[in-house]
């Protein structure tokens, strides 16, 4: 964690601090990819949180949608073409829908 100056947050705990600071910077892009063969893949980027975390939210997010998929280089890949349900399960999680962009 880092230290924060403790007027930016106008005496709110550290970790709340931080995770509003979080928030207002992350930018969530999905867009759709296309490979080999035709196939469509969902790309999440932007999320800022670490491997461990990114794993659970992808796995929740291959459950609700009955795909599979993966995550790599920091973004979550789903098979398949599944960009406005994945913005609505996000917006649902609690992710601001001002931050969450459909590229595409």
């Amino acid at each position: 964690m880092t230290m924060l100056d403790p007027s930016v947050c106008g005496g709110l705990p550290p970790e709340l601090c931080e995770q509003l600071m979080l928030e207002q910077e992350e930018l969530i892009r999905i867009r759709l990819e296309k490979r080999k063969w035709g196939r469509e893949v969902t790309i999440i980027e932007g999320l800022k949180m670490d491997e461990t975390r990114l794993k659970k939210l992808a796995k929740e997010l291959k459950s609700k949608l009955a795909t599979g998929g993966t995550v790599k280089n920091g973004r979550i890949e789903l098979q398949g073409d599944h960009r406005n349900r994945v913005k609505e399960i996000l917006e649902e999680m609690g992710y601001s829908p001002d931050n969450i962009v459909i590229v595409g």
